[in-house]
């Protein structure tokens, strides 16, 4: 029988913030797309933190939108950051399945998306008291 995943909140948010490290340390061995796939990582923690500090019952998705829908429900600022998510979840997928892309993702794509979620990430911390 595989092992339950935690339904406390800070669990999850110590992890996110694990992930959320790695992202400049990939960045710094220059590997973009394994510094995208953590970060999509980090994020969907991060949410999934935030979502289960609400009383959300815990599903195994990793589709960013999805999390945000449910997400929104609570805070509606999170709305803004839609477009931004969605593209995370695409790195996701360029890290873990082979695909056929022209131009993969670039250390500057993944900086810009973690800039692009600063406040987001900041936001969800506070809320778990971080």
């Amino acid at each position: 029988m595989p092992p339950k995943e935690s339904l406390y909140p800070n669990d999850w948010l110590r992890v996110a913030e694990k992930d959320y490290a790695r992202v400049d340390i990939l960045l710094t061995a220059h590997d973009p797309e394994a510094a995208g796939f953590y970060l999509q990582q980090a994020l969907e923690k991060f949410l999934k933190a935030f979502l289960l500090s609400k009383g959300w019952q815990l599903e195994r998705i990793h589709n960013l939108q999805s999390l945000l829908n449910e997400a929104v429900k609570y805070d509606s600022s999170f709305e803004q950051y839609r477009a931004i998510l969605q593209r995370i979840t695409g790195f996701y997928f360029i890290e873990r399945y082979p695909l056929v892309l022209e131009g993969a993702i670039t250390e500057e794509d993944v900086r810009e998306a973690m800039s692009q979620t600063k406040q987001l990430v900041d936001s969800i911390q506070s809320t778990l008291g971080r």
